[in-house]
């Protein structure tokens, strides 16, 4: 099923150079969940700190059970610190 990985900010130097900006569209197995994907990338955990599938914040403890569906949209940020 093709599904879409967006890493944004210093996580985007995770994707692969065939990406598009910070989009990538995968093909991946029925049953792939967020942390597969996270660990795919060598995406560090603690570095995956705002994790979104099509807009809905997926909570850590999700992520290992969280399974991804045809079309998804998986967005991640890192944290971010500002004033």
């Amino acid at each position: 099923m093709k599904v879409a990985f967006k890493l944004f900010a210093s996580l985007s130097d995770y994707l692969p150079a065939e990406r598009k900006g910070n989009r990538l569209e995968l093909d991946v197995e029925d049953g792939t969940t967020v942390a597969d994907l996270i660990r795919r990338y060598n995406v560090p955990e603690r570095s995956a700190h705002l994790v979104l599938v099509n807009g809905v914040f997926i909570p850590p403890s999700e992520r290992i059970r969280h399974r991804l569906q045809p079309s998804d949209e998986l967005a991640i940020w890192p944290p971010i610190a500002g004033g």
